[in-house]
């Protein structure tokens, strides 16, 4: 029957890097069909796994399967086996952690029959081994006792079996021979694969050393993700700090708009008591005529003293008038100081205010 699939699915192959055993290298662009072999001939299991087009194709797995190999898996859809015969480790990464079980089932139930018919094999050696040993001890006694004490009859009747026996124990000698030479082959392979395993148990303390390295940065980089939301929320206060001084600003700003709009208010009282300043010079001169008035009614008095209890009454009036005016002159002026203080106390608050802001 030759190679039969026993159990086939689709993976992304990776080989680890031979340079630095340390990082995997793409096998294959995409996910390809990776397939389990029995070879029936041989009673030998093959992991094998073909990329490419119909055209042209190219084998990036052909690994037999024996006993000491194990697959591990390092993630929920990532699995990897070493072989010790291809010097490289192989590894798959499924779709989904249900066909990655279903490969490590496979992978154990395949190793254990490699492992039956590995013993099997052994037996059947050492079943040979002992057959041929056998014969070897029987063959001399069978021939001495023909050859010493027998008769020429006996002799006659003996030689076929000799003959057949001399056969059968060369090939039984020849049997053990190959088996000899299987066992140093077999010896050397083991030895090979010894020393293979020595190299990948180093790759994977290797491995275990870098995960631990990795640890290590992971729990770096877990702390400086903290650090950095923590510095995160202290920006976020002084953006908040911020956003509250903003605000103080807008109520700032409103309050030096209302006091620019009194400001305006006052000019605008200051400029109507600045008209109403300006009747001012009038009244003097109105006052200046009444005093050249009086010094004219004075004179005319001492001219016309006869007329001063006439115009005694006149005078009076007069001079309760110009006192009344001046009373009510000096009230203006005091109201008018009044407002040029207050006028100037705003413009010191608002210079203030502007400094603050």
């Amino acid at each position: 029957m030759g190679e039969q699939p026993i159990y086939t699915t689709r993976a992304h192959v990776f080989q680890i890097d031979p340079n630095t055993k340390k990082n995997w290298v793409p096998a294959s662009k995409q996910a390809v069909t990776v397939s389990y072999f029995y070879d029936s001939t041989r009673n030998s299991y093959r992991i094998i796994s073909v990329d490419g087009s119909k055209v042209s194709k190219e084998v990036i797995i052909n690994s037999t399967i024996t006993p000491n190999m194990t697959f591990t898996k390092t993630s929920q859809k990532f699995g990897q086996w070493a072989d010790s015969r291809a010097n490289t480790v192989f590894g798959l990464g499924f779709s989904s952690e249900q066909h990655l079980s279903k490969f490590a089932e496979k992978f154990l139930e395949v190793k254990e029959a490699a492992k039956l018919a590995r013993d099997k094999s052994q037996e059947k050696m050492e079943t040979s081994s002992n057959h041929s040993q056998e014969s070897g001890r029987e063959t001399p006694s069978s021939t001495q006792p023909s050859s010493v004490n027998g008769t020429d009859d006996e002799k006659i009747s003996h030689s076929p079996e000799t003959a057949l026996l001399k056969t059968e124990n060369d090939r039984l000698k020849t049997v053990v021979e190959q088996s000899n030479t299987n066992a140093k082959k077999w010896e050397t392979e083991l030895q090979t694969l010894k020393e293979s395993n020595a190299r990948l148990v180093d790759a994977l303390q290797e491995s275990n050393t870098n995960v631990e390295t990795w640890k290590t940065q992971l729990a770096t980089c877990k702390e400086e993700s903290d650090q950095l939301r923590a510095k995160i929320t202290e920006l976020e206060a002084q953006c908040q700090e911020a956003s509250q001084e903003k605000e103080k600003n807008a109520q700032l700003t409103a309050r030096v708009q209302e006091l620019e709009a009194e400001l305006q208010d006052k000019e605008q009282e200051l400029e109507n008591l600045r008209k109403q300043a300006e009747i001012i010079p009038q009244l003097m001169a109105e006052c200046e005529t009444i005093t050249g008035k009086l010094q004219a009614a004075e004179t005319a008095n001492k001219e016309l003293s006869d007329k001063m209890g006439v115009l005694q009454t006149d005078v009076e009036d007069s001079q309760q008038k110009q006192g009344h005016m001046k009373g009510e002159l000096k009230k203006f002026m005091d109201v008018l100081e009044g407002k040029i203080d207050e006028l100037h106390e705003v413009r010191q608050g608002l210079s203030k205010l502007g400094l603050d802001n």
